[in-house]
């Protein structure tokens, strides 16, 4: 995979590019600040682009707004986005349009060599990679909703949804037959009154939208 990094911190940033170098990708370009990241994706137009949120200047939210006016410039890039902390509004912004290939990671999850790898692998395929964390603060700023109606056992089912888990990992993950998640999801599809799908990634937008919504 072709792949654009955008961080500011030198030596996360290089470590990222061995990283990936090292697993058999090509980073194409490199940026440290927020005005420098638009021009490289543009120029190079990725396979996948990993970005931190906050970036100088501000260090606000610069990473965030060039993966946003990117996607615009060219659709369905696929975004895996960088936080040092869980920032809700920016995770809901980034995931709430119901798009593809979006991805929302904690920094110490690059650490964590193989879900690195295969969280931006998924991003780049048009699926959706969510931090567990990131997925646990989004479902539970929304407590007085449908999701109270869910079983334990649905709920752990719609977490691993969310993080993009297709069924026979939600399987081994619960050490369940693959017809007892398909039940599940059919029961919380139901429950949030969601159209079932059978697309992994399309699952997932499905409940960001509901978890976005309102």
């Amino acid at each position: 995979m072709r792949v654009v990094i955008a961080e500011d911190n030198a030596l996360l940033r290089e470590g990222m590019v061995l990283l990936l170098t090292s697993a058999g990708h090509e980073v194409v370009a490199v940026a440290g600040s927020g005005p420098e990241v638009l021009p490289a994706l543009l120029e190079h137009r990725p396979d996948v682009a990993v970005l931190d949120v906050r970036m100088p200047p501000g260090f606000r939210d610069e990473g965030l707004r060039a993966a946003l006016a990117a996607r615009k410039e060219i659709p369905d890039l696929p975004v895996l986005v960088l936080s040092q902390y869980v920032e809700e509004t920016y995770a809901a912004e980034l995931l709430g349009g119901g798009a593809s290939g979006v991805g929302y990671l904690l920094k110490d999850r690059v650490g964590r060599v193989d879900e690195f790898l295969d969280a931006l692998e998924r991003v780049a395929a048009g699926g959706t990679a969510l931090d567990p964390e990131v997925v646990t603060e989004l479902m539970t700023r929304r407590r007085d909703d449908p999701l109270d109606s869910l079983t334990p056992r649905e709920r752990e089912v719609l977490h691993l949804m969310a993080e993009g888990r297709d069924n026979a990992t939600i399987a081994k993950t619960l050490v369940v037959s693959d017809r007892a998640v398909s039940k599940h999801i059919g029961n919380v599809f139901a429950k949030l009154s969601l159209p079932p799908s059978d697309s992994g990634h399309r699952r997932v937008l499905a409940v960001l939208a509901y978890l976005n919504k309102g």
